[in-house]
C-alpha cells in the first residue's frame, strides 16, 4: 500500500541543514498497524506528515496505492487526502461549535455525499465507535476518551484506505489511553490499516509492527512479539553513525 524509496527530508536556514529523514526505505502493505517509535526530534512528525500528504519530501519516491504522490500539486494531494486518509490527532481537533453528530459529519459535506448517505454513515460510524449515545452533546460535554472516539468516528466515517493516529492517547489517562487503542485494535483486525506516532512503547505492542527511528534513520524494523536485541546508549549512537 505504501513504498518509499530513498526518501529525504531536509530543512535548510542560511546558517544549517537539518536531516529530518535520511534515505528511508520502508513498505508498509494493506492490513498493517504500525507504530513509529523514537526520541523527540527522530524524524516521526516528519514521516508522518509525508505520509499525510501535508510536506513533501525534498527526495526519494513516495507510492500510494500504486500511484506515484512525491511531487504532485496541491490540489491533487489534497484530494487524495480527502478521499483516502483519516487523521486522529493528540489534541483531537474537533469544532467546538459543532455537536457530536455534525464533526463526524463534516468530511463527508465537503465531498459532496448526499444528505441521506451522511446520515446513515454518521450513524453507522458512531454505533461503532460507542459514542451514538453523545450524538447530539458538543465536545467539551464529553470525557478525553470520549472525545477521542469522536475523532477517531470522524477519521472513519469516510472510510479511508489508510488512518494515520499521531500519538492519539497522549492527552489520555491510562484507561482511556487503553480504551482507545483497543478500539484502534479491532477497527485493524476488520480490515483498517493503520499508521501512528507513539512514545508508548505499552500502546504500541497493541499494534503488529514497530519501526524505531534515530537521526531520521531507521534503527529497527520488527513485528510485535518477535526477539529484538536490545541496544543500549552507545549501540544506538553508533547504529546511527554518530559514533566513529
Amino acid at each position: 500500500m505504501l513504498t518509499f524509496k530513498n526518501l529525504c527530508k531536509f530543512y535548510q536556514t542560511e546558517e544549517v541543514e537539518t536531516v529530518a529523514i535520511d534515505n528511508m526505505d520502508i513498505l508498509i502493505n494493506k492490513g498493517e498497524f504500525v507504530s513509529v517509535m523514537g526520541p523527540s526530534g527522530c524524524g516521526k512528525s516528519t514521516f508522518l506528515n509525508i505520509v499525510g500528504m501535508l510536506d513533501n519530501p525534498t527526495s526519494g519516491d513516495y507510492t500510494f496505492e500504486d500511484k506515484v504522490v512525491s511531487g504532485l500539486n496541491e490540489r491533487d494531494l489534497a484530494n487524495i487526502r480527502k478521499q483516502h486518509l483519516g487523521f486522529i490527532f493528540q489534541s483531537f481537533n474537533l469544532i467546538d461549535e459543532l455537536s457530536v453528530w455534525d464533526n463526524v459529519e463534516l468530511p463527508l459535506i465537503y465531498q459532496n455525499v448526499p444528505a441521506s448517505e451522511r446520515k446513515s454513515r454518521v450513524k453507522a460510524v458512531l454505533a461503532k465507535v460507542d459514542i451514538a449515545h453523545r450524538s447530539e452533546h458538543m465536545p467539551q460535554q464529553l470525557s478525553g476518551g470520549q472525545q477521542q472516539r469522536v475523532a477517531v468516528a470522524r477519521a472513519l466515517v469516510s472510510e479511508p484506505a489508510l488512518i494515520l493516529a499521531d500519538e492519539p492517547t497522549g492527552n489520555l489517562d491510562s484507561k482511556n489511553g487503553h480504551d482507545v487503542m483497543t478500539l484502534l485494535q479491532k477497527l485493524n483486525s476488520e480490515g483498517a490499516t493503520i499508521v501512528m506516532v507513539t512514545h508508548s512503547e505499552a500502546h504500541a505492542q497493541y499494534s503488529s509492527r514497530i519501526i524505531n527511528l534515530l537521526d531520521g534513520k531507521i534503527l529497527n524494523d520488527y513485528k510485535v512479539g518477535d526477539t529484538v536485541t536490545n541496544l543500549n546508549t552507545q549501540d544506538i549512537a553508533e547504529e546511527a553513525g554518530c559514533v566513529s
